[in-house]
């Protein structure tokens, strides 16, 4: 099969959890998948996940590096002629727990640096390929969170980064437009990954008590990542909630 004419995807934050759940989905439907993430051993795991007959590129990136991030667009567009999906998934909690007076201003600053800055420069590089390439377009799905809409206890900088993600999707939906760009988000709540270990052990809560949280499967995630993903150009989910059926969300507070 000619690669060229597959559809291609760069998913970062590819190395575990979510993205490497979102990577295996799409290469497993018959997407080309550029992998990014800072650890090449992990996207070396997640490409043999894969499989032999897989289309997959392992590209090491700092999601918060200009320079770094223009090398990967540049290595999917090399190897895959195009880009037609970002999965802009990196992210970070940063220190869990942490009073907002006690939170450093370096911790705040690199939570900061990659889940926002970090989005902004891999959809900004998108959107370079995507206006580009000949046809024109391609769609970029944003992985918000619940703390995008309610968040938890003493996780400002998380939820402000969600929060601010929201509306990066909704700016970047509108300048999209006239170059066939569809942008969306996907809110994940509670998706059973190695950052979501301590909602299994107790996890504090609104009204001050510990409690654990049910989680659901992240391969539920990815489904719908996938589903999104195969809309055609003149159709958008432009906000998707996927969450554990019995987590406190609806009621959280």
């Amino acid at each position: 099969m000619d690669i060229t004419s597959q559809k291609s995807a760069v998913v970062t934050g590819a190395g575990s959890g979510i993205g490497r759940s979102v990577a295996l989905a799409l290469a497993g439907a018959g997407w080309s998948v550029a992998l990014a993430g800072r650890r090449a051993e992990a996207l070396e795991e997640t490409a043999a996940l894969a499989g032999p007959d897989a289309e997959v590129l392992g590209v090491p990136t700092d999601v918060t590096s200009p320079d770094e991030v223009g090398a990967l667009f540049a290595a999917a567009q090399g190897a895959y002629g195009g880009v037609d999906l970002l999965f802009n998934n990196a992210g970070t909690f940063g220190p869990g727990g942490v009073p907002v007076e006690d939170l450093s201003y370096e911790a705040w600053r690199s939570v900061v640096e990659v889940n926002l800055n970090g989005a902004f420069l891999c959809a900004q590089a998108a959107f370079r390929a995507m206006k580009g390439q000949t046809p024109q377009g391609g769609r970029i799905i944003n992985n918000g969170s619940i703390s995008a809409h309610a968040p938890r206890p003493n996780s400002v900088a998380y939820t402000a980064t969600k929060h601010a993600m929201t509306g990066l999707t909704k700016s970047l939906s509108l300048d999209g437009r006239p170059f066939r760009i569809a942008v969306g988000q996907i809110d994940i709540g509670n998706a059973a990954t190695e950052m979501t270990q301590r909602m299994q052990t107790g996890i504090p809560q609104a009204n001050g008590e510990l409690a654990v949280e049910p989680v659901m499967d992240a391969q539920d995630v990815a489904r719908t990542v996938l589903h999104m993903a195969e809309l055609p150009l003149e159709a958008n989910i432009q906000f998707a909630t996927v969450l554990a059926t019995a987590m406190p969300y609806i009621g959280r507070g």
